[in-house]
């Protein structure tokens, strides 16, 4: 799928891995951004701001 593009574009390693994972789970729904650890949360956010669903990395 083209997310599954995107994703192995914005990280070819291991670099990141948590964030998108959060990501994820924000574009389903499943989590808010708010419920990222804050240690990563900046990182989430700008995957969501790459992904074009930046009202998804508001607070």
């Amino acid at each position: 799928m083209m997310f599954n593009l995107i994703i192995k574009i914005l990280f070819r390693k291991e670099v990141g891995q948590m964030a998108v994972i959060y990501a994820t789970l924000i574009i389903k729904g499943k989590k808010t951004i708010a419920d990222v650890p804050v240690k990563i949360r900046e990182q989430v956010k700008q995957v969501l701001i790459d992904l074009e669903v930046p009202e998804l990395a508001e607070e």
